[in-house]
């Protein structure tokens, strides 16, 4: 597999567990090569599976109305801004 997309939640109410395998998956994915494509949030499940993929080759896509800026400093090699 070169590339997988996930898409997952932003809400900081989540528990600790969830946010803990989503950041193991992230390492995986960059361990393994994986390319990951994910919703650019930097918060929650999307923001720990992020964290986890660091130095990873990564695809950001977002919203038009969601600040950039945020994304960029986030792991994101490419970023990709979707029109409404």
């Amino acid at each position: 597999m070169q590339s997988i997309c996930v898409f997952c939640g932003s809400s900081d109410t989540i528990h600790v567990d969830y946010l803990s395998a989503a950041r193991q998956m992230g390492r995986t994915l960059a361990r393994r090569g994986v390319r990951l494509v994910y919703g650019g949030g930097k918060t929650g499940l999307m923001g720990a599976l992020a964290d986890g993929a660091l130095g990873a080759h990564t695809h950001a896509v977002v919203e038009a109305y969601k600040d950039f800026r945020a994304v960029a400093e986030k792991i994101a090699k490419e970023a990709r801004i979707k029109a409404k």
